[in-house]
């Protein structure tokens, strides 16, 4: 009887098994060509979100299985802590008013919200802080596990289009205690460095890491 041929992997399903071969290398993880600068991206189209999402979970595993302990941040997650942290009667005024602003133009009510919500997610001491203190909180807790522990940043879209990840990384750059940190991220590869997020925004090509895209 003829087997039936096994489904060819996808292009992030490549990109997510060249990641974890560099991170599983005997001499440790090489996802970077800067020692110091233990950062890398990959890149997904945002109709991939569920996609990648499995693939994400794949990689856990395998990661677990050569030893490694991942630390999984939600950046969704932590936006929605920091909006609960303003105060329900702070976030009804807001989208009030944002419901008013889409009365004449969604580009209207975007830029309300992006003026708003800027002071609370950019900068240093916006959700790159939150960024920090989830790694910094567990190696204080997990302090024989943090030469063997990896950080996956997901759910970045959620950020959009309020947030650049291109200054995520920038602003944690330094303040990760020498963790590998990998970000998925929702858009497009244009050229070897430059990304669209979401694959709507205009291209950034101010992008150190390694990128890791089979496209």
């Amino acid at each position: 009887m003829n087997q039936l041929p096994l489904p060819r992997p996808s292009a992030l399903d490549l990109a997510l098994a060249a990641l974890r071969d560099d991170i599983c290398r005997p001499e440790g993880p090489q996802i970077s060509t800067m020692r110091s600068y233990r950062f890398a991206i990959v890149p997904y189209h945002p109709r991939q979100e569920f996609q990648l999402r499995r693939g994400s979970q794949r990689l856990v595993s395998e990661l677990a299985a050569h030893g490694w302990t991942v630390l999984p941040i939600s950046l969704q997650a932590l936006l929605i802590k920091r909006l609960r942290a303003l105060g329900e009667d702070v976030l009804e005024r807001m989208a009030e008013r944002e419901q008013d602003a889409a009365e004449i133009s969604t580009a209207r009510a975007l830029g309300y919200l992006a003026e708003k919500l800027a002071p609370h997610i950019d900068g240093a001491d916006g959700i790159a802080a939150d960024v920090c203190r989830e790694i910094a909180d567990f190696v204080t807790h997990n302090p024989d596990k943090a030469e063997r522990t990896i950080v996956l940043v997901g759910r970045a879209g959620a950020l959009y289009p309020f947030f650049r990840t291109s200054a995520l990384l920038r602003y944690i750059d330094g303040r990760t205690g020498g963790i590998p940190v990998i970000l998925f991220y929702p858009g497009c590869r244009e050229g070897d460095n430059g990304l669209s997020f979401m694959c709507r925004l205009k291209p950034d090509r101010d992008y150190r890491p390694r990128i890791y895209s089979a496209s």
